[in-house]
């Protein structure tokens, strides 16, 4: 199975070397070789034979890291399993022990930062250490994947720390001509991954890739929409994010599929919102940036908590399997990781507890569950419904561990 993989992988890495119009036939003479048959030395035929062996090292190499997190997250306990599906966040400058002890014993899959968790650098940089410390402890069966630690770092007056990027989403979009615009986005994406990494964190939740209406509205108000041109969000989006993600930082799209015809009142973390739009308008202007940020590698997509009835679901879009795998996994093909907006949201008021919400949240397809309200305890209640409905069979086990493998590849890519 594995050998099928990786001929596979290296057929797909050879149409890419040399373009669509190859095919893993251009590997005849090469194969021919081997068997003692003819060779003919033809140019392209003596390209792939030179690259053949690394392209297949890479590709069994993939297959080999892909089944590595598959059985590590096969031998976790379901309370393990639960709360490798939870990012955490905690009050004050100093991580509680409760919240340490989870990360030594394997039940977490990362922290979130608030400006609220910074003192100093120096302050907040040791706190990066003791939460690294305790994730490498020997009780931890997941040590060798990095805790996935994350801040919103969008731009502007968004930003969780001090450091770049100085510039919000709404000026480089206005930057003349788009070129220009374009390479202002790149180096915002690399300035604010080598600001994050400087502390140690290895995600941003960023790029927002809204595409806004008027002034003022709920994105713009805030300057965190890159244009009211879809064109313009989606090109400058995938700077951002190919910029960040080559310094080894993850980028985090978001909110789809789309909250840029929101009103300035119309806040999911507030109030429950609903976005009206005919399929067609949300298809053509609010989801346009995400193939273009999918194309650029984006590592995780957060969806948005309002409902979009005319996408066929009454859900919030993070609630909802219609849009988290029908549209984002489907018909976009996005591969990566998914993850909630903050599960606390005054959007889902009517959904219940905390534990419901997760459960939700993972049933329609999400993989993280963001526990953003500055409470410890946030996280573990979101992390005790996931394992009740895992026990419960609520939720099935295969899916689960397949989420789990998921955001273990993930955090063994930001590994230093």
């Amino acid at each position: 199975m594995v050998w099928l993989r990786a001929v596979g992988l290296l057929a797909a890495a050879v149409a890419f070397v040399f373009g669509a119009g190859s095919d893993v036939t251009s590997l005849a003479p090469e194969f021919a070789s081997a068997s003692g048959g003819p060779v003919h030395p033809e140019p392209l035929a003596g390209n792939v034979r030179a690259l053949g062996p690394a392209l297949l090292d890479a590709a069994v190499g993939q297959v080999d890291a892909e089944e590595a997190v598959a059985v590590a997250a096969r031998r976790l306990s379901p309370r393990q399993l639960a709360g490798q599906r939870v990012i955490y966040s905690y009050p004050g400058l100093r991580p509680p022990a409760s919240l340490l002890a989870l990360i030594r014993h394997g039940e977490a899959a990362g922290v979130l930062f608030f400006s609220a968790n910074y003192g100093s650098r120096r302050q907040f940089t040791s706190v990066v250490r003791e939460l690294d410390a305790a994730n490498a402890s020997a009780t931890n069966p997941v040590s060798r994947y990095p805790l996935l630690l994350v801040t919103d770092q969008e731009g502007g007056i968004v930003r969780r720390l001090p450091g770049a990027p100085e510039q919000s989403e709404k000026q480089t979009g206005e930057i003349r001509p788009l070129a220009a615009a374009g390479a202002a986005a790149g180096r915002a994406g690399a300035a604010a991954a080598a600001s994050l990494a400087s502390y140690g964190l290895n995600v941003d939740l960023a790029p927002v890739l809204d595409v806004y209406r008027s002034a003022g509205d709920f994105d713009d108000q805030y300057q965190r929409s890159y244009s009211d041109r879809p064109s313009v969000v989606a090109a400058l989006g995938a700077r951002f994010i190919a910029a960040m993600q080559a310094a080894h930082v993850a980028a985090t799209a978001k909110h789809f599929p789309g909250l840029g015809a929101a009103s300035a009142q119309q806040n999911t973390d507030d109030v429950p919102v609903t976005i009206n739009l005919p399929a067609a308008t949300l298809a053509g202007t609010d989801e346009h940036p995400y193939p273009a940020a999918i194309a650029a590698g984006v590592r995780l997509v957060m969806l948005s908590w309002a409902r979009y009835p005319q996408l066929g679901s009454a859900l919030p879009a993070g609630l909802s399997a219609t849009i988290v795998q029908g549209l984002l996994r489907g018909r976009l093909g996005f591969g990566g990781v998914t993850i909630t907006d903050a599960i606390s949201a005054g959007a889902l008021r009517g959904y219940g507890p905390v534990q419901h919400r997760a459960v939700l949240a993972a049933g329609a397809g999400m993989d993280l569950i963001l526990a953003a309200s500055m409470n410890s305890a946030e996280g573990t209640w979101a992390a005790e419904g996931l394992r009740a409905a895992l026990a419960g069979g609520r939720l099935s086990k295969t899916g689960f561990d397949a989420a789990v493998a998921q955001i273990l590849s993930l955090r063994q890519s930001l590994r230093s």
